[in-house]
This record gives C-alpha cells, sequence and structure tokens, in this order.
C-alpha cells in the first residue's frame, strides 16, 4: 500500500456553474469528475457510491478518476407519511443518526422512529447482498475514499455515512455531491475532510429539482454499473453509461 498523503484537510468547496442543473445522473457525474480530478490514477483512491441514487453519479466519476467503484450502504429513515423527508439515518455497523429537533417538532414517537429503524435494517441486508452477493466489502483502511451521492437536503444519510466509514480509518473522507442545500453543506464539511458541490442554491427544496431526469435507480440499474466497473475489459458500448430511466 502506498503512502497515503492527506490532500486538503477540513476545506469546503462551493462552486456554482452558470447552468440550471443536470441532465441525469451520469452528466451530474462526469461534471462532478471534473473538479475531483486530482484523484486521478491513484492506486489509494476508491469511490464510494450510496445507493441507489449516487450510483451512476459515481460510476462516472470512477470511470474518470480510473478509480474502483464500491457501494456504501446507507438507509434514510422517512418521516412516517412523509418518507422522502429524512428524520435519520442507519449505515451497516449498528450507525444510527437522528435528526432530533425534526423528531420533536414533528412529534414522533420514539418508538415509532425504532419501529421505521428496523424496517430499513432489514431492506439495508437486503441490499448488501443483492449489490455485494460474493464479494467482499472495500478495504479502505489508509485509503482516500470518496462518498457520492446525487445530492444532499437534510444529509442525514450522508452523515451516517461519514461516521460509518471513518470507523473504518480511511485515510481521508472526500465528500463530493453535484447539488446540496447550503446549511446541510455548512454542517457536513465538519465531519469529512473536504467536500466539493458543485451546486448550492439559496433556494432548495429537494434535489430532484435539479436534474431534467431524475427518474427512480433500480436495483438492476445500480447491478449492472457495479458489474460494468468490475469488468474494465467489457464492450465500449457497454462502459458508457445512458442514465435514460435511472
Amino acid at each position: 500500500m502506498p503512502e497515503v498523503v492527506r490532500l486538503i484537510p477540513i476545506v469546503h468547496e462551493y462552486y456554482h456553474p452558470d447552468m440550471a442543473g443536470f441532465l441525469d445522473r451520469g452528466d451530474a457525474g462526469r461534471q462532478l469528475a471534473t473538479h475531483l480530478i486530482e484523484y486521478a490514477d491513484r492506486p489509494d483512491v476508491i469511490v464510494l457510491a450510496l445507493p441507489r441514487g449516487g450510483v451512476p453519479v459515481a460510476f462516472e466519476v470512477a470511470k474518470r478518476l480510473k478509480a474502483r467503484l464500491d457501494v456504501f450502504l446507507v438507509r434514510k429513515l422517512g418521516v412516517p407519511g412523509h418518507p422522502e423527508l429524512a428524520m435519520g439515518a442507519i449505515a451497516l455497523g449498528g450507525v444510527e443518526v437522528l435528526s432530533c429537533d425534526l423528531i420533536e417538532e414533528l412529534g414522533i414517537p420514539p418508538a415509532v422512529v425504532q419501529e421505521v429503524a428496523a424496517r430499513e435494517r432489514i431492506e439495508l441486508d437486503r441490499r448488501d447482498r443483492a449489490f455485494r452477493g460474493d464479494r467482499q466489502p472495500p478495504v479502505v483502511r489508509g485509503r482516500i475514499a470518496i462518498l457520492i451521492d446525487d445530492g444532499l437536503a437534510t444529509g442525514a444519510t450522508m452523515e451516517a455515512a461519514i461516521i460509518a466509514l471513518g470507523r473504518l480509518e480511511p485515510g481521508t473522507i472526500v465528500v463530493a455531491v453535484p447539488v446540496g442545500a447550503h446549511e446541510t453543506c455548512e454542517r457536513l464539511r465538519r465531519l469529512a475532510d473536504r467536500l466539493v458541490c458543485l451546486v448550492t442554491p439559496v433556494l432548495f427544496n429537494a434535489v430532484g429539482q435539479w436534474y431534467r431526469d431524475f427518474s427512480q435507480t433500480t436495483d438492476d440499474e445500480v447491478q449492472r454499473l457495479l458489474d460494468i466497473a468490475a469488468s474494465p475489459d467489457r464492450a465500449a458500448s457497454e462502459v458508457r453509461t445512458d442514465s435514460r430511466g435511472l
């Protein structure tokens, strides 16, 4: 294992390109990769995607950087009746991050929070089996780990991912997303070694508003991209992602 150099400790980067958003997750990943190019061709770099939506973004980044791609499994704890609103998140290894202020504001009983968490742990285990199969989890100790999602709203899932990943002792944790709420980025930058966000709009309602195509990414699409990333000798026609329908 080559010596790992801590590149830029505690750096927060915002980019405001002159654009309305992204065509789709593949387009977002290609744009994001241009701001991570210093990590290209380094054997100590690994790209970790938060499934499912983060996978097509991370696929393009890993391809441009010529880095290994894998998934880092985290599950959002959705508010009952409003599943897109995160009241917390869980990750492998027993990590649980709760948005206590939101839970208190909405008056959600602790028993309900734990019920949602138990249900999501089952889904977390299912995805681990589905996406990884017989492959062993990646070794990240001492390496530069780039955590990628398709965007940051409350940031609960990314926060859980950072905490869980930190327990595996990587050399550097880089969080990279195409778009994120300003307050969320401010909070997460204190947890990661570096945060790169291409767009931090003043008025932020939802991640999907910044994509022309924000179709749901399927399990099959996640598995297909992971298989392609693991087999660089596949046909060139397969390697380029068609993000339509993701």
